[in-house]
């Protein structure tokens, strides 16, 4: 299994704000949509609840401590190692945010595919720190705004270094 990190970024490491995203990105969804295409998002509730549904053609784990919280068609977990070995037989699952399962689940990770907004956006929720001796960056593509895209940004892939 290669466990793999997907998320959205601006430069002062914003992810979230107000349980919604900061910007609106069309060309990252599509990434993410071929990315994850029939793989398994490990994410937390709050994460769940900004999108109000599962993601169709991938199966949802959903991270909380409440033993009573139920949604359709998703698997329930207490905790990021359950996410982890729920989707065990998934071949590249993503940990899907927020900010406290990134962080957690970072040490666990080999790969990490990040869209990088190159805009400082207000968030209260944020992606960790990464400790640049661990990573190398293996693919970049940079973009500038388009009539779909507002902002310039850049898909890169970081892997963990051996």
């Amino acid at each position: 299994m290669l466990l793999s990190i997907i998320v959205a970024l601006s430069e002062n490491n914003v992810i979230g704000s107000n349980k919604d995203l900061p910007w609106y990105l069309p060309a990252d969804l599509k990434r993410l949509k071929t990315l994850t295409m029939g793989h398994f998002l490990i994410m937390g509730r709050k994460t769940f609840e900004s999108l109000g549904k599962p993601l169709l053609g991938r199966t949802t784990v959903i991270i909380t401590r409440n033993k009573d919280y139920k949604a359709e068609g998703c698997i329930i977990v207490s905790s990021v190692k359950e996410g982890i070995e729920a989707a065990k037989n998934d071949v590249e699952p993503f940990i899907f945010g927020g900010g406290e399962v990134f962080k957690e689940a970072l040490p666990m990770v080999k790969k990490i595919y990040m869209t990088r907004i190159h805009e400082v956006f207000d968030g209260d929720t944020f992606f960790p720190e990464l400790n640049a001796n661990e990573w190398k960056e293996t693919a970049r593509e940079d973009f500038q705004p388009d009539e779909k895209n507002k902002y310039s940004y850049s898909f890169i892939t970081l892997e963990r270094k051996a």
